[in-house]
C-alpha cells in the first residue's frame, strides 16, 4: 500500500513550479553555447518558484519541497486536501 500525500494547491503550484525551473535549467545548459540569451530564460522561471515557494510557506524549507516534489513522482497522483499540521 502507498501513502498518498495530500497537497495544499499552493504546494502542488510550488513542486511544479520547482519542476519547471529545473527543466528549464536543464535545458538552458544543453544549449549551443552560441546561444546568448540562454541564461535570461531563467528569471521568469526562477522568479515563479520564488514566489510559489513563498505563497506555500516552504521558502527556505528544502526538505519538505523536496519530499512533495517526489510525490510528484511516485506513481501514484496526490491529491489535494487538507494542509498538513
Amino acid at each position: 500500500m502507498t501513502a498518498t500525500t495530500l497537497m495544499t494547491s499552493h504546494e502542488r503550484s510550488a513542486a511544479q513550479a520547482y519542476l519547471r525551473l529545473l527543466n528549464t535549467v536543464r535545458a538552458a545548459l544543453d544549449s549551443p553555447t552560441d546561444r546568448p540569451l540562454g541564461p535570461l530564460a531563467l528569471e521568469g522561471v526562477i522568479a515563479e518558484a520564488d514566489d510559489a515557494l513563498a505563497r506555500a510557506g516552504l521558502a527556505g524549507n528544502e526538505a519538505e519541497l523536496f519530499a512533495l516534489v517526489g510525490s510528484l513522482h511516485t506513481g501514484g497522483a496526490p491529491t489535494q486536501g487538507k494542509p498538513r499540521p
